[in-house]
């Protein structure tokens, strides 16, 4: 039956991926722990104001969730297939590149010190710590891994492992410090959330999101010839050095942008780029649109569930991508055997 499904999405990839995420799209804003009317919120939608509670709820809290939900995965997933083809390292993530973890210890700092209290336009002072966190790791992997002719893929998976380590020492010295009633608030924001009311939190992420995606896109087909190797990429005439600094420097923007609000969300940037080469194989111009659409689709239905699945409380979607994408990873790799 598998197999029978993956010949059906390989022929019709794109066509797959772009239904699945409009069907995505219109249930789950309808799913949670309040019941909402449909017709009511139809009627709302017609006459131009939303004045029922049914239409509130579902413009003003379910809708912006599911929006920012669904950037969030298409980012992680996007991310951890450039880092993988780059690499070429299918454990390859943000995570392991330490970007993640640069960002924690920025949010980490913004929540147990109130002195660094601060805002501006959207941002709050959590997401730009968050951002300014990632940055600083992204150029100290990058300054460790650079070479006279360009950079050391080997060296930057090491200085990435390396610094993950260290920011997860800053981490826990952080949680040492810090007012234990702020512990609470740290957890929280470790473990994943979505729990946004109006858009403002999938505004403040998205011009930073588009433009690591953007730079990722222009450079998906000289991903394909890397991805054969660097000598074969060079013959064909692609300057490696240059597709390898500009996809790191996209991937970790956009993922910097997205973490600074939603927190570490794991497992979608790995689990999702295997899903999708399994189904899609390994032309990266299908990938990357089935890694967007996949992604995005993945993470809308974790949170779907997280809110639902012991209502009216919720589980951190984080809990729900980790649950979900460990077993489903240990299945392809031994599919794939």
């Amino acid at each position: 039956m598998l197999r029978g499904l993956r010949k059906i999405i390989s022929s019709h990839s794109i066509l797959t991926y772009s239904i699945f995420v409009v069907a995505t799209l219109i249930v789950c804003p309808l799913v949670g722990s309040e019941s909402l009317n449909v017709k009511t919120i139809f009627y709302d939608t017609i006459s131009g104001h939303a004045s029922d509670i049914d239409a509130d709820i579902f413009y003003n809290q379910r809708v912006p969730r599911v929006l920012l939900a669904f950037l969030t995965g298409a980012v992680l997933a996007v991310a951890g297939n450039t880092f993988q083809v780059i690499l070429r390292n299918p454990l390859a993530t943000p995570y392991t590149l330490g970007v993640t973890g640069g960002a924690s210890v920025g949010a980490y700092l913004a929540i147990a010190f109130p002195v660094l209290n601060f805002s501006i336009g959207k941002f709050s002072s959590i997401q730009l710590m968050a951002i300014l966190g990632a940055g600083v790791v992204g150029l100290m992997i990058y300054a460790a891994s650079r070479k006279k002719n360009g950079l050391s893929m080997h060296t930057m998976l090491l200085a990435g492992v390396t610094i993950g380590i260290m920011c997860g020492a800053f981490i826990m010295l952080i949680r040492y410090l810090t007012d234990p009633n702020l512990l609470g608030a740290l957890d929280k924001w470790t473990m994943g959330r979505l729990d946004m009311i109006g858009f403002d939190s999938f505004y403040s992420v998205l011009p930073l999101s588009l433009a690591g995606l953007i730079m990722i896109a222009f450079y998906v087909r000289s991903l394909n010839h890397i991805a054969l190797g660097e000598e074969m990429a060079s013959g064909h005439g692609v300057d490696v050095s240059a597709v390898q600094k500009n996809c790191f420097i996209g991937a970790s923007v956009a993922t910097a942008a997205v973490v600074s609000t939603v927190g570490p969300i794991g497992f979608v940037g790995l689990i999702v780029p295997h899903m999708v080469r399994y189904f899609s194989g390994y032309d990266n111009r299908p990938v990357m649109v089935g890694c967007a659409c996949m992604g995005g689709a993945f993470l809308v239905i974790c949170d779907a569930i997280a809110r639902t699945i012991i209502s009216p409380a919720e589980i951190p979607v984080g809990v729900i991508t980790a649950l979900i994408g460990g077993p489903c990873f240990i299945y392809l790799l031994v599919s794939k055997k």
